[in-house]
C-alpha cells in the first residue's frame, strides 16, 4: 500500500492544497513555506510516538490568513491489500482497495476552546468517527527530524543491534559465542580481581575508609571499595562505544557528519522492512537527512535511503545535490503564494516528469539548485550570467537574500528550462539575442530570437486576444527573402512582439548582448579597455571569447555597470526582483 495523497484545508499555511505522492518522495521549498508542516500533518494521524496530549489542536494549527475554526488533514492511501492492515481496519477499505484517513480540528468562535476527530472510512462520503488512532500498531510512520542528538541516540541504538544480531545468528554462531562468552567473563573476573591490588587503587581505598571512619561510625562494618565492575559482561557490553580503526589503531570519530551518517545507518538497520515482515506497514519520514556532511556524502546518501528502505520514504531537504539523484516525477515543491502554500502540480506527477524528458544531460547540481529558487532567470550563456550576477551587485540586488537564482541554458534550449519551472511552480524571466537566422534550405531569413519566444508562448501558456491577433497580422514579416538586413515593415513588426512578449517575462535584446553594450552608458569604459574607438572593432573582439572576455572586463570594471540602472540591459533582472517583490 501507499499514501497516495495528503489533502489540506484551513491548516496552518495550506489553505487549501492537495499534495500526491511516490514510492520515494522528496519534499523541497524554501524555508518557512510548510515542509515541516506537511509532515506534523501525516504524523498527528499515523506517529506512533506522539501522545493524545501532543495531537491535540492548537491555535497555530487553524489557517492564519482568513478566519478559519476549522481545519481538515485527509490522507488517501491506495492498493491497501496487506492484511495486517485490512484485518485491523475492516470495513473501512474499498472495494478497489482504498483508505482514507481524516483528522478534523475544531475551535469553538466564542470560548476559542478546541478539540477534534478523528475518521476512517472507504471513501469522503462513507466516513465514520473512530475513537483514536488504533490503527497506528499495522499503519504508521516512523520519524526522524532535522534535529538530531547524534551521540546520544548512536549510544542507544547500538544495543538494540547487538539485540538484533543476536537472534538472527545461526546455530553455530550462537555455540561459538557461548564458549567465547565463558572465556571473556573467566577473564573479565581475573581484572576485577587484580585492579584492586594495584598500589595507587589499594591506596586510595585506604585513604577514603580512613577518612569515612571519622565521620561516623554508622558504617564501620562497610569497606568503600573501587570497583571496575567489569565482570558482569552484559554490563561490560552494553558499555561499550562506536570509535574508527585506521590501521589496527583506534580514532576518535568527532565530526558530525559522520556521526549521522552512523546515525542514519543504525536508524534504517532497526528500521528496515523486509517483504516477508506482514506484521505493519510503515512510512519513513526523514527531515534535511544532509545535515554536516558535504555534497559527494549527500548524493550517496540520497542513493542510501531509496535503496535500503523497504516501503514508502518521505525525505524534505535543502539539498540540490540530494535533489539531482531523485526522479524528478518524485519531487514535490512546497511554495507559498498570497499568503497560501501549495504543492506544485500537486506533488508527484507525471506532468514533471515529461516535462524533464528533453533535459537529458542537463540535469545537474546547477539546474537542482535552481529548484531551490523562488525566481530563475534564464540567460543563453557563460557570458551572460557573468554579466548580469555582477550586475546584480552593482544595482545593490542581493540575488541571494531574494532566493533568485541566474541560470545559463548553454545555448538557445530555453523552451526545455521553462517547461520545468512552469511545472514546479517556479517565476522564471528570460533573455535571449534578437538574432537573424537563415532559413535552412530556403533563402529566406527570420528573427529566430522572436521565434524562440513566439514558440515558448505557443507552448506554455494560455491564448490570449491581444498577442494571437498580433501573431496573425505581423508574424509573416518576422520573415522575409534574399538578403540578411531585415526591411523596415520587418523591423517594425519585430518590435511589436518584443513589447508584447515582455509581458510574459521574455526580453529580447536590439541585437545581442555585445552590441548592447556598446550601445549603452559604459561605451567609453569598453573604448577605454579595448583602446579603440571603432564601435564594430570593439563587439568583434567581445565576441571571439566572449566568457573570457566578460571575466576580464567586470574584474577591472565592474563599478561602470552602476551606470545600467535605468538602461534596458537592467529590466529582466529588476523583472525578476518585482516577482519576488
Amino acid at each position: 500500500m501507499i499514501l497516495a495523497k495528503v489533502k489540506l484545508i484551513g491548516f496552518r499555511n495550506f489553505k487549501n492544497a492537495t499534495i500526491r505522492f511516490n514510492e520515494k518522495s522528496l519534499i523541497i521549498g524554501s524555508n518557512d513555506v510548510g515542509k515541516t508542516n506537511l509532515i506534523w500533518a501525516i504524523r498527528l494521524l499515523l506517529d506512533r510516538s506522539l501522545t493524545d496530549f501532543d495531537i491535540e489542536p492548537q491555535d497555530s494549527d487553524f489557517y492564519a490568513f482568513e478566519e478559519t475554526n476549522n481545519f481538515k488533514i485527509t490522507l488517501y492511501f491506495a492498493d491497501v491489500i496487506e492484511d495486517c492492515v485490512v484485518s485491523k481496519l475492516k470495513g473501512k477499505i474499498s472495494d478497489k482497495d482504498e483508505l482514507i484517513l481524516r483528522y478534523e480540528g475544531y475551535r469553538d468562535p466564542k470560548t476559542k476552546a478546541k478539540s477534534y476527530k478523528l475518521f476512517a472510512g472507504s471513501a469522503i462520503g462513507k466516513l465514520e468517527e473512530i475513537d483514536d488512532r488504533y490503527y497506528r500498531k499495522v499503519l504508521n510512520l516512523k520519524y526522524i527530524g532535522s534535529r538530531r542528538d547524534l551521540t546520544r541516540y548512536i549510544s542507544k541504538e547500538k544495543n538494540y543491534l547487538f539485540q538484533a544480531a543476536k537472534e538472527n545468528r545461526t546455530a553455530e554462531e550462537s555455540e561459538f559465542d557461548d564458549k567465547l562468552y565463558a572465556e571473556v567473563q573467566g577473564n573479565l573476573k581475573s581484572i576485577d580481581e587484580s585492579i584492586p591490588k594495584l598500589h595507587f587503587v589499594k591506596n586510595a581505598t585506604t585513604t577514603i575508609n580512613d577518612e569515612l571512619a571519622k565521620l561516623s561510625s554508622h558504617h564501620s562494618q562497610q569497606q568503600i571499595v573501587f570497583d571496575s565492575a567489569t565482570s558482569n559482561l552484559d554490563s561490560f557490553i552494553n558499555s561499550v562505544s562506536i570509535s574508527a580503526k585506521s590501521e589496527e589503531q583506534s580514532v576518535l570519530i568527532g565530526g558530525d557528519g559522520r556521526l549521522n551518517q552512523i546515525y542514519l545507518a543504525l536508524w534504517t538497520s532497526r528500521n528496515q522492512l523486509r517483504e516477508e515482515n506482514l506484521n505493519e506497514v510503515t512510512i519513513f519520514c526523514i527531515e534535511e537527512p544532509e545535515a554536516h556532511l558535504h555534497p559527494h556524502q549527500q548524493r550517496k546518501l540520497a542513493e542510501y535511503l531509496n535503496s535500503e528502505l523497504y516501503g514508502q520514504v518521505l525525505i524534505t531537504t535543502h539539498s540540490p545535490q540530494i535533489a539531482s539523484e531523485f526522479s524528478p516525477n518524485s519531487i514535490i515543491r512546497i511554495y507559498n503564494k498570497d499568503y497560501e502554500s501549495k504543492a506544485a502540480s500537486d506533488g508527484c506527477s507525471e506532468i514533471i516528469d515529461e516535462a524533464f524528458q528533453d533535459f537529458g544531460y542537463r540535469m545537474s547540481i546547477i539546474p537542482a539548485e535552481a529548484f531551490f529558487a523562488n525566481a530563475v532567470f534564464l540567460v543563453e550563456g557563460p557570458s551572460e550570467e557573468i554579466f548580469y550576477k555582477t550586475l546584480a551587485k552593482q544595482l545593490g540586488i542581493d540575488l541571494d537574500r531574494l532566493n533568485i537564482s541566474i541560470l545559463m541554458v548553454d545555448g538557445i534550449s530555453f523552451k526545455i528550462y521553462v517547461r520545468i519551472l512552469q511545472a514546479l511552480n517556479i517565476d522564471w524571466v528570460l533573455r535571449t539575442d534578437n538574432d537573424i537566422f537563415k532559413v535552412p534550405k530556403k533563402d529566406e531569413y527570420r528573427f529566430a530570437g522572436i521565434h524562440r519566444c513566439i514558440s515558448i508562448y505557443k507552448d506554455i501558456f494560455k491564448k490570449n486576444d491581444e498577442t494571437e491577433t498580433i501573431i496573425k497580422e505581423h508574424y509573416v514579416n518576422t520573415i522575409w527573402d534574399s538578403e540578411p538586413t531585415p526591411k523596415q515593415k520587418n523591423i517594425d513588426s519585430a518590435l511589436i512582439f518584443i513589447e508584447d512578449l515582455e509581458d510574459y517575462n521574455m526580453f529580447l535584446s536590439k541585437k545581442d548582448l555585445e552590441n548592447d553594450l556598446v550601445n549603452s552608458p559604459i561605451l567609453k569604459d569598453l573604448q577605454t579597455f579595448f583602446d579603440e574607438d571603432d564601435k564594430e572593432i570593439i563587439v568583434s573582439s567581445m565576441q571571439k571569447n566572449k566568457a573570457t572576455f566578460m571575466y576580464k572586463f567586470l574584474r577591472e570594471n565592474k563599478d561602470c555597470l552602476k551606470k545600467l540602472k535605468n538602461d534596458d540591459i537592467a529590466i529582466p533582472l529588476i523583472s525578476c526582483v518585482n516577482l519576488i517583490s
